[in-house]
């Protein structure tokens, strides 16, 4: 693949007998990049992040993942470099237990089963689950569960993670883990967040949101200091705030 991950040239998309939703975005992340993609709620950031692995295909303009345009007929191929993780963790859980989850990938795309089972321990150690592999979702935390997700996507073992607000009601010790988490993943990660703190703690560049358009595109700690830009709305009087670190057990 090229260097050049993820480049949306133009891109709009209108949902059926709506309006226009994304109007007009250019964007290109490099490989290796942490990226936060701010704005309100509203401006267009889970439709831009379903375009990455064609959940929704443009209805003007181009979106490549590396050197691959992605449309229906490169889906499999482009879904292969892509782990997208939703805000619901629930929807990505749907197996009898966390291991058969995490396997649902691999075996989906048709790897022997001793590869299989080498994934499933690899992403499930590298999210704090190892030896979870026969545990029901319904039996874990909020933030076992977000954990889980991630290592189904993780197992796949994509060039590219991409996650819609993965902090939403975690708890802090939860919320810290989930940021060691994405600080060790080591390849490209977009993260939509309203989560100003973890985009800055793990994102040194940001792209920011309003109306479809992305009208910002600057490092993360020039946008959170910035008073006279629309990242300004973003960024609350706690934008500057440490990340809290739970007390040890």
């Amino acid at each position: 693949m090229s260097h050049h991950y993820i480049r949306f040239s133009d891109v709009h998309y209108s949902y059926p007998h709506g309006p226009e939703v994304l109007c007009g975005v250019d964007l290109l992340i490099t490989h290796g990049e942490h990226v936060a993609l701010l704005g309100l709620n509203g401006s267009g950031k889970s439709t831009l992040l379903l375009q990455i692995n064609g959940l929704l295909l443009p209805s003007r303009g181009e979106v490549t993942v590396g050197d691959i345009p992605v449309t229906k007929k490169t889906l499999r191929l482009v879904r292969q470099s892509v782990g997208l993780v939703f805000q619901n963790s629930d929807d990505m859980l749907f197996m009898p237990t966390i291991g058969e989850d995490v396997a649902f990938g691999p075996r989906n795309m048709g790897l022997p089963d001793a590869e299989v089972e080498r994934r499933v321990g690899a992403a499930l150690e590298s999210v704090g689950l190892a030896g979870f592999e026969d545990r029901p979702a319904f039996s874990l935390s909020g933030g076992q569960r977000r954990a889980a997700a991630i290592a189904s996507v993780l197992s796949m073992e994509p060039d590219i993670l991409v996650l819609d607000e993965p902090s939403a009601n975690l708890d802090a010790r939860a919320r810290r883990q989930l940021i060691d988490i994405l600080a060790g993943f080591s390849h490209t990660v977009l993260l939509a967040t309203h989560d100003t703190g973890m985009a800055l703690e793990l994102c040194p560049r940001a792209l920011v949101m309003d109306a479809g358009r992305i009208v910002a595109d600057a490092p993360t700690a020039f946008l959170a200091a910035s008073t006279d830009s629309v990242a300004a709305g973003i960024f609350d009087t706690a934008r500057t705030a440490p990340i809290p670190v739970p007390a040890a057990n």
